[in-house]
């Protein structure tokens, strides 16, 4: 039976993390993005073969690029926006020409990511990636002030965030702060005033108009996808629900199914991420999975434990909350009907052993990785023995 084609995402040159290590983890594919070029402008041809030729001469491919970020001109539709998706569409197009032709992105307003905390310790000394709900409230609340916040939680989290606020110091509040705008996509330091200037321009917006937008987006992008053989894999909301009043399109089954009936072409695909929407607390991911499968056209594969409030950490790939072996199924079910292999990398992982010592990009050490990857590998392995 065809395999799945085994991924990594490589943040370039500078990564900590190298093609070398990538090669040794059994990899064959890597997923990266030219993070040095400012968002909205074009992608040229140089820089595209200069990456990949990088990555060709450690003896792997550029497999999926993650990702050509969608400028905030586009998702707000601004005056200027037009401008950007032409940008866009060359860096699309550039892409193409050099072989590349899997794109992830993501339409979430202002922050591509939410979390608390970076390193929260598991009883076994590793750390992971953490979201709690009262810590974002005591941001919310009483560091970004923002008019209202107190109405989109429980009455349970505002009485503890209002303890937790009192207790903490300075500077745990500043590292609390510096955590959440770590999820703001920029090429410059962004300030509180600046994120509720983004609130106010997304509150007039709302969710059918952000959708409104995204459709819009694709329909533009339309016809250079077709031609030029392009796979766009929109990847899921993280954490797959509103924070901070901002709307959000793409967190669960509906979601997905009206974004992929609103545009209702090939290209226009899913990067399917188990552990963001293992977030969810009604998600079933498994259920997702099946529902979305023939649009999935490149999947990130982790797992996250819940408490009852929905509070969650990101846990080893196989012991969490989402049912590994049975999404695995679906895929590899799926994958038997492409004639290309679908491309999956292991997404986040524990730092652990020597990488607790070492300076990484959040979720991105090596060797937690390494143990996702061999864990998700043996995995299908198994279940391909058995089908």
């Amino acid at each position: 039976m065809k395999r799945f084609e085994q991924t990594w995402r490589w943040y370039g040159p500078n990564d900590p993390v190298s093609l070398q290590d990538i090669r040794q983890a059994g990899a064959t594919g890597v997923v990266t993005a030219l993070h040095q070029i400012p968002h909205g402008e074009v992608w040229p041809v140089s820089a595209i073969l200069e990456r990949k030729e990088i990555i060709e001469a450690a003896g792997l491919t550029w497999s999926v690029v993650e990702s050509v970020p969608v400028h905030e001109a586009i998702k707000t539709r601004r005056s200027d926006a037009t401008n950007y998706v032409d940008n866009y569409k060359k860096t699309l197009e550039n892409l193409a020409s050099c072989g590349v032709y899997v794109i992830t992105y993501n339409f979430m307003p202002v922050l591509d990511w939410t979390r608390t905390e970076l390193g929260l310790e598991l009883p076994n000394g590793a750390k992971a990636l953490y979201f709690n709900w009262t810590d974002l409230a005591v941001f919310d609340i009483y560091i970004l002030n923002r008019k209202g916040a107190v109405d989109d939680y429980s009455q349970e989290v505002v009485t503890e965030a209002k303890i937790r606020f009192e207790k903490y110091s300075e500077a745990e509040l500043e590292d609390l702060t510096r955590v959440i705008l770590m999820g703001i996509p920029s090429e410059k330091d962004i300030s509180i005033a600046d994120l509720k200037d983004s609130l106010k321009v997304y509150q007039e917006i709302g969710l059918e108009g952000l959708l409104s937008n995204l459709l819009w987006f694709l329909g533009e992008i339309k016809d250079v996808c077709e031609s030029n053989g392009i796979q766009m894999a929109l990847h899921p909301d993280d954490p797959p629900y509103p924070i901070l009043g901002l709307p959000r399109i793409a967190g669960n089954k509906e979601d997905y199914l009206k974004i992929i009936n609103g545009v209702d072409r090939p290209f226009n695909g899913i990067c399917f991420c188990s552990g963001s929407l293992g977030a969810g607390v009604d998600n079933d991911v498994v259920e997702i999975a099946a529902a979305v499968k023939h649009r999935v056209h490149f999947a990130h594969f982790r797992n996250v434990k819940k408490d009852r409030m929905g509070n969650f950490f990101e846990a080893d790939h196989l012991d969490g909350d989402v049912n590994m072996p049975a999404v695995l199924r679906i895929f590899i079910e799926e994958n038997q009907k492409r004639i290309k292999p679908i491309p999956f990398r292991p997404d986040h992982g524990h730092q652990m052993l020597d990488d607790l010592n070492k300076v990484t990009n959040p979720g991105y050490s090596a060797i937690g990785r390494l143990r996702g990857l061999a864990e998700l590998r043996g995995l299908e392995l198994g279940l391909i023995t058995l089908m």
